[in-house]
């Protein structure tokens, strides 16, 4: 470029340069290198007034003819002074250096332009655009250049932004996982490799497409709403991918203002991990999660609606309700990854054994129930059960293990017993615990009498929780004596519920419900606590020193620390160990296990006796009998009851007192009630004798009434 840098450059824009047309008609205007007269004046008028640099150089010396006063003033001279000065001299030899390559171009008859930056002598960097314009005569013969400069400095520095701004952008887009796309009016400008990577198109397929090709049909209306109202906030459509397979995302719209046109910037986030996760949670929230199917509240939706629709086309329904018979060993013998196993094999064989339109679904733990819709009586719901029980009978496996098991069902029709979801489930629930109740293994209709003995229990079952809440309860206590010399030997402490309607109950009545319904554990827990407490007022007022026997469950004893809990009760009482029996089943020796010889052993080192209670009913057996240290074996009084007429029971009594002789364990005999009895028992050598003979089971105040009459 013809300039010296250390003159200060005008800064003008693009619509400031001086077009070319205007510098061929400065051209023709200096065939005369001396302008003169009014036209020479208005030359330099015009010239001197351009916001742009303007020289013309003559060939082939190059020397200067004309300049306006921004360029002479540029480059430190006057326009009277770099008149006729050659190129290199007019803006100094180092400048010439710089552009002597640009000017030879130009010699040659080129139209070069060129761009250079500036430092001024403040500092101050400023980029310059150079055109050098050929001048060419008659035939073509070139006279001159013309130089023509203008300051760009503001174009480049926004040019410079626009550029580390796409780069930015460039770089931000590359980064994200998030697809950007630009559009204007709908059609695909640019977007970046999230945006390929979610289609499937490389981007040069997708530039130049309208962006709602690529919205699955049914959303598109919604887009373009979207687009067209200039919304900002995000929604939600589904897109397709280059395979055709739809995918969900999530899309949020902004507009970008532009100089001629506004275009959308679009950021779309595949959304398929959340559609997933959220279809995951609304199945599980209708679903059993073990074996997938419909949980109790899907259960009851779809039955109301199988209701519904048989309403309307006055058809019918049935509902089975099936439970496992003895699921529970399965769970205490393998496991509850066994039991888990065989629900789910349980509830793929109930699925096969129905049509589509009919519904399976599980309660919890093993009750699942079946929904036949569109039934054409008792019949096609019997014929299905059947078809269940038949499934069931075959052996399922578990670990490798092959396992046999049977349900009990339940059938309850629509409308015939009941017109609503809630009514016709709790018949045929009352008709599977019927089947149990007889049997177990197959299945039973509904009857009406079924739901009021189901209601009987559940009566029967909060009387007896508000017994518990309310201490409903009265211990009993039975003497017993030695027969030796008829002197008191202890107490059996029996429990008594306070029935608001029946008066006392006995434990034969309501114990077994309990240990059925799980009620029994703080039953056991007030008894001891009472019995311990009462034997030891007594003692307090110089009475009873003597133990007193506590009758536990088998399954108190499986399920409480009852070592732990009694030493508690004791320390509590103030009671002495000595003074405590407890009276246990033969059951609960059956199980082998350490556990209850452990459990034992830790009661005989508390020093508390330990009785067999209603010995020869259950499982006799020698073993435990030498394996568990046990003090007293207490005859049932089915055996007692009819001596001593009857031999077959006399010789049974004779064994059990010689067998415990043998193992130097002491034996009470229960039931005694005649005088024959106490003298065949004395001759045996029974030890301990309970019964009418003696005394009836009688309150605290009546026993205490008892002992201050007794004789000594």
């Amino acid at each position: 470029m013809l300039t010296n840098p250390k003159a200060r450059v005008r800064c003008i824009g693009y619509n400031e340069m001086v077009p070319f047309p205007a510098m061929q008609e400065l051209s023709t205007a200096l065939p005369n290198p001396e302008p003169r007269g009014t036209s020479d004046a208005l030359l330099r008028l015009i010239a001197d007034s351009v916001p742009a640099l303007i020289a013309y150089y003559d060939l082939p010396g190059l020397r200067c003819q004309f300049a306006n006063q921004g360029y002479a003033a540029y480059n430190g001279h006057s326009t009277e002074s770099i008149q006729g000065l050659t190129v290199k001299e007019a803006i100094g030899e180092k400048a010439w250096h710089a552009i002597e390559p640009h000017v030879q171009r130009c010699v040659r008859g080129e139209h070069v332009k060129y761009t250079r930056e500036q430092t001024l002598p403040n500092g101050e960097a400023r980029v310059i655009e150079v055109n050098l314009i050929p001048h060419f005569g008659a035939a073509s013969l070139q006279l001159g250049a013309f130089v023509l400069i203008t300051d760009i400095t503001e174009r480049w520095r926004s040019e410079r932004q626009v550029r580390q701004s796409e780069e930015r952008m460039r770089k931000f887009t590359e980064a994200t996982d998030e697809a950007i796309v630009f559009h204007r009016d709908g059609l695909i400008t640019d977007g970046n490799e999230a945006l390929t990577r979610l289609t499937g198109f490389a981007l040069p397929e997708v530039v130049g497409l309208s962006i709602f090709n690529f919205i699955s049909p049914e959303w598109r209306a919604v887009a373009l709403d979207y687009t067209r109202s200039g919304r900002e906030d995000p929604y939600e459509v589904t897109i397709r991918h280059k395979d055709g397979h739809t995918i969900p995302v999530e899309v949020v719209g902004k507009t970008m203002p532009m100089n001629h046109a506004d275009y959308r910037i679009v950021v779309v986030r595949d959304i398929t991990a959340r559609k997933q996760a959220q279809q995951r949670e609304a199945f599980i929230a209708l679903h059993d999660p073990l074996t997938q199917l419909p949980n109790r509240h899907f259960l009851m939706e779809q039955l109301s609606q199988v209701l519904s629709l048989a309403r309307r086309r006055h058809g019918q329904a049935a509902v089975l309700f099936v439970n496992l018979d003895h699921f529970k060993t399965v769970n205490d013998s393998l496991g509850h990854h066994a039991g888990d196993q065989l629900l789910c094999q349980v509830a793929e064989r109930l699925r096969q054994g129905v049509r589509d339109a009919d519904v399976v679904a599980r309660l919890g733990s093993d009750e699942f129930v079946v929904v036949l819709t569109d039934v054409q009586g008792g019949h096609d719901a019997a014929t299905v059960a059947d078809k269940l029980l038949h499934a069931m009978h075959g052996a399922f496996t578990v670990d490798a293990l092959p396992l046999t098991i049977s349900p009990s069902i339940g059938i309850a029709l629509f409308p015939e017993h009941a017109a609503t979801a809630d009514a016709l489930l709790r018949c045929a629930d009352a008709a599977m615990h019927h089947a149990k109740d007889n049997g177990r293994g197959h299945r039973q209709f509904y009857d009406p009498g079924m739901e009021a003995s189901a209601m009987d229990v559940l009566q029967h079952e909060r009387l007896l929780r508000e017994a518990i809440a309310h201490n409903g309860f009265v211990l009993h206590f039975q003497p017993q004596m030695r027969l030796q010399d008829g002197a008191l030997q202890g107490f059996e402490a029996l429990v008594r519920w306070r029935h608001p309607e029946r008066g006392l109950v006995g434990p034969a009545e309501f114990i077994p419900f309990c240990e059925s319904r799980g009620l029994i554990t703080p039953i056991g827990r007030w008894v001891l606590r009472e019995a311990c407490r009462q034997l030891k007022a007594w003692q307090d007022q110089g009475l009873a020193r003597v133990p007193v026997a506590v009758n536990l469950s088998a399954l108190e004893f499986r399920q409480r620390d009852v070592a732990g809990e009694i030493a508690a009760v004791l320390q509590e009482t103030g009671l002495a160990p000595q003074y405590l029996e407890v009276e246990l089943t033969e059951s609960v020796l059956m199980h082998q296990s350490g556990q209850t010889l452990e459990t034992l052993n830790a009661l005989k080192a508390l020093g508390i006796g330990i009785s067999i209670d209603d010995f020869g009913t259950g499982y006799s057996s020698l073993a435990y009998l030498k394996r568990y240290p046990i003090d007293k074996l207490k005859i049932d009084r089915s055996f007692v009851a009819d001596t001593p007429g009857n031999a077959d029971d006399v010789a049974i009594v004779t064994a059990i007192i010689q067998m415990a002789r043998s193992l130097q364990i002491q034996t009470v005999a229960e039931g005694v009630e005649t005088r024959e009895q106490v003298d065949l028992l004395q001759r045996l050598g029974c030890h301990f004798i309970q019964g009418y003979v003696v005394a009836k089971p009688q309150d605290a105040q009546e026993v205490l009434r008892w002992m201050r009459e007794r004789p000594a």
